[in-house]
């Protein structure tokens, strides 16, 4: 499923001398800043990026967290906490202020989702800002409220409908064939609810420590299976070792019992001829006493 949003020409470039693209206000807490890098870097660390083209081939994506939405300028920027965009990437100059922010008219395109944290009730994520990106025809909005500011549902999602947004009653966005959970944990020495990316199935995707953790998980495993196999190699030699010996001992033991026999017919045999021996002086003796009589 592709993006219902307009394309745009990017063609069309206005002067965007005039425009503030960036107007260094901090994040408003640590927790909103925290939420954001874990949802953009997880992305850049985890995910392939969407299903791929007819032809197998690889698509491109932009994640940015706290970057301004142009869509025209005659009118203010959206600045989303997280927006995801598919099939764009940044310009390579990205110093030049046609690069600097996110406008429309140069990437050629809206952003396929928009998020929003909410950190306190100014905001309007469920009223006029939802409106705006409605009317812009964001294909997807997404309010991530963990303090329940606003509603008492937490998570909650739109999908562009036409010209209205809907509200979504599965977390998976099949246009990204991501979808977003809610995971209670540790993320940078912060535990707390946190929203962040799984797959079609639910599993989590790895944040770039998780993947290291993950990596250095695999490595001692298989340095542990190497040493298992060495062992068991060690073992196997020893076996066929000992086997060999067994085979050796059965050999010593089979000429022992053959040189036992040999002695015994040998012994047999002597005192067999010396029986013989005897008893024929004996003959003799009885034949040379016979004659003198």
């Amino acid at each position: 499923m592709r993006s219902t949003a307009p394309s745009i020409d990017p063609s069309i470039a206005p002067d965007v001398s005039a425009i503030v693209t960036e107007d260094d206000t901090p994040v408003d807490n640590l927790y909103s800043e925290k939420q954001q890098r874990l949802l953009t870097t997880t992305l850049y660390a985890s995910w392939s990026g969407p299903p791929p083209e007819e032809d197998g081939a690889p698509r491109r994506f932009l994640a940015t967290a706290n970057v301004g939405l142009f869509v025209s300028v005659r009118e203010p920027p959206l600045v989303p906490d997280v927006m995801v965009s598919l099939d764009v990437e940044p310009h390579p100059d990205i110093w030049k202020k046609e690069h600097r922010s996110y406008f429309v008219w140069e990437f050629g395109k809206l952003p396929d989702l928009v998020l929003e944290v909410v950190s306190n009730r100014e905001g309007d994520e469920l009223g006029a800002k939802r409106s705006r990106y409605r009317k812009m025809r964001v294909a997807h909005y997404v309010v991530w409220d963990p303090e329940r500011m606003l509603s008492a549902t937490p998570l909650q999602a739109f999908e562009l409908a036409g010209s209205i947004y809907r509200v979504m009653r599965s977390m998976h966005f099949e246009l990204l064939g991501l979808g977003l959970t809610v995971w209670h944990g540790e993320f940078e020495g912060l535990e707390a609810d946190w929203l962040r990316w799984c797959d079609s199935a639910g599993v989590l995707l790895p944040t770039p420590s998780e993947r290291i953790d993950l990596a250095l998980v695999r490595a001692e495993q298989e340095s542990l299976r190497a040493e298992q196999e060495s062992l068991r190699a060690e073992q196997e030699s020893l076996r066929a070792e000992q086997e060999s010996l067994r085979a050796e001992q059965e050999s010593l033991r089979a000429e022992q019992e053959s040189l036992r026999a040999e002695q015994e017919r040998a012994r047999r045999e002597a005192a067999e001829a010396e029986r013989d021996q005897l008893r024929a002086e004996l003959e003799r003796f009885r034949r040379g006493v016979s004659a003198t009589r």
